[in-house]
């Protein structure tokens, strides 16, 4: 491959998370207030994150070319670890404005909706837990299910910030959250399904 189908491919992997980051930034209005910084803070995690888990399902589906092109390893890694601090962040920057009160959520959106973001946090994070303890032989025996596992997770997200997030509720950003969501929908099926059948 040449260098610049690399470097395209590069700049669109960059602008599929920054976008959405910029549309939440760009509609700011910033004070010297710590809880209104956390507030317009907390989300910011939440878009990067879920964009970066998009990038993981989507390159899935290529990981065959991707590695004979790529460093792919090193891709994954350093997305992983990013994707691990901004799914702490973004809870954790929420409650510590509601002053660490769970309950308090519940009085801020629809239940449902909070729980499908609880639920995705707790199976996103057994791939973290699932990676550190991959050399013990439970995990490396049932790697292949925590992938599904945490995939099932981005999905749940994919739900919950579509009915909460506020810079996802019009405009182009929720056709693109549309997108995202649909085409990783389909490259789980393909990866986890088709991919193997025909493999």
């Amino acid at each position: 491959m040449n260098t610049i189908k690399k470097i395209l491919i590069i700049l669109g992997a960059c602008l599929a998370v920054l976008y959405p980051v910029w549309v939440r930034v760009s509609h700011l209005h910033w004070t010297l207030n710590t809880q209104l910084i956390i507030n317009n803070l907390f989300p910011i995690f939440g878009l990067a994150a879920f964009s970066l888990l998009w990038l993981h399902a989507i390159s899935g589906v290529f990981e065959p070319w991707l590695r004979k092109n790529f460093d792919f390893d090193t891709f994954v890694q350093w997305t992983a670890a990013l994707i691990f601090i901004f799914i702490i962040l973004h809870p954790l920057l929420l409650l510590t404005n509601i002053h660490f009160r769970p309950q308090t959520l519940f009085l801020l959106a629809e239940s449902d909706d909070i729980w499908l973001g609880i639920i995705g946090l707790v199976l996103l994070l057994t791939y973290d837990i699932g990676k550190a303890l991959k050399k013990r032989g439970f995990f490396t025996k049932h790697w292949n299910k925590i992938l599904i596992i945490s995939t099932i997770g981005f999905l749940l997200t994919f739900f919950h910030s579509l009915a909460l997030g506020d810079d996802l509720q019009s405009g182009p950003l929720r056709i693109v959250w549309i997108f995202y969501g649909s085409t990783a929908i389909l490259a789980t099926i393909y990866t986890y399904g088709l991919k193997r059948l025909w493999g």
